[in-house]
């Protein structure tokens, strides 16, 4: 039986598509209603609306498309947005230190290059700015799924349009890239169930994994900070006038002249 290739976008249509999409959005809507700042972007998945609770006044959609001239826009994606633009994410139409907050929702899976992509992120960030992603755990019940699926001919669970990155390596490339991993949540532990009346039996699974194997959930969120290494912010320059002291009084020995009696 020939394998079947289902892309990310048909994939949230799924049952199980669906249950990943409610869980990521929650967990988006707890991690960035704090998050300051002026200017924020999502890079991919224009179904997620990663940015609704976040409170700044400039937000981008960014759909990921690889174009020869870097970024060209895109007159179909929704309007609701403040600015919709569709680029390579190895090449952000940003400048650099630029961006207080970057979503990167599967982004880096479906990248061609996601570690060229995370560097792009890199740069186009301000000191102390904040990267959110969200990928599949390929430790987990939904990844063995889907790797069983790639050894056997059979209709795939995941989608197969793209590779998942672990966790782990992707701490390595934070700390290459002078990120510092402040904050994580594992999810959807429920067993990979095709059917939304399985998924719904199956529900009691969430607490039970969460607390007996936590690192076991088929998403993860990551948060990560931009660490700039020995940068000061420094200040304008004042120069104080003081007043001129006046000379301290010294006193001066007092000899009295001899009387001749």
């Amino acid at each position: 039986m020939r394998q079947q290739i289902i892309s990310l976008d048909d994939w949230w249509d799924t049952p199980q598509g669906r249950h990943a999409l409610a869980w990521q959005q929650s967990q988006f809507a707890d991690a960035l209603a704090d998050v300051f700042g002026f200017n924020a972007v999502q890079l991919g998945v224009p179904e997620l609306d990663g940015l609704l609770t976040n409170r700044m006044p400039h937000k981008w959609l960014v759909g990921m498309h690889q174009v020869a001239d870097g970024c060209v826009a895109d007159p179909s994606a929704p309007t609701h947005r403040a600015c919709q633009m569709v680029c390579d994410p190895a090449a952000l139409p940003f400048q650099a230190n630029t961006l207080d907050l970057v979503v990167l929702p599967h982004t880096l899976e479906q990248s061609a290059h996601p570690h060229g992509a995370l560097r792009e992120v890199e740069r186009v960030l301000r000191p102390e700015g904040r990267v959110i992603v969200s990928g599949f755990n390929p430790i987990s019940l939904w990844g063995a799924r889907q790797w069983l699926t790639r050894s056997v001919s059979s209709r795939p669970f995941l989608p197969r349009d793209g590779h998942f990155i672990g966790l782990p390596r992707l701490r390595d490339w934070f700390k290459l890239l002078s990120f510092e991993l402040d904050r994580g949540r594992y999810g959807c532990y429920r067993p990979p169930c095709r059917t939304q009346n399985w998924l719904e039996r199956t529900r009691f699974m969430e607490a039970a994994g969460d607390r007996w194997w936590p690192i076991c959930g088929a998403l993860y969120v990551v948060s990560a900070v931009k660490r700039v290494h020995g940068m000061r912010l420094i200040g304008p320059a004042w120069r104080q006038t003081l007043p001129a002291r006046a000379a301290a009084a010294v006193a001066a020995p007092h000899c009295e002249p001899n009387r001749k009696s």
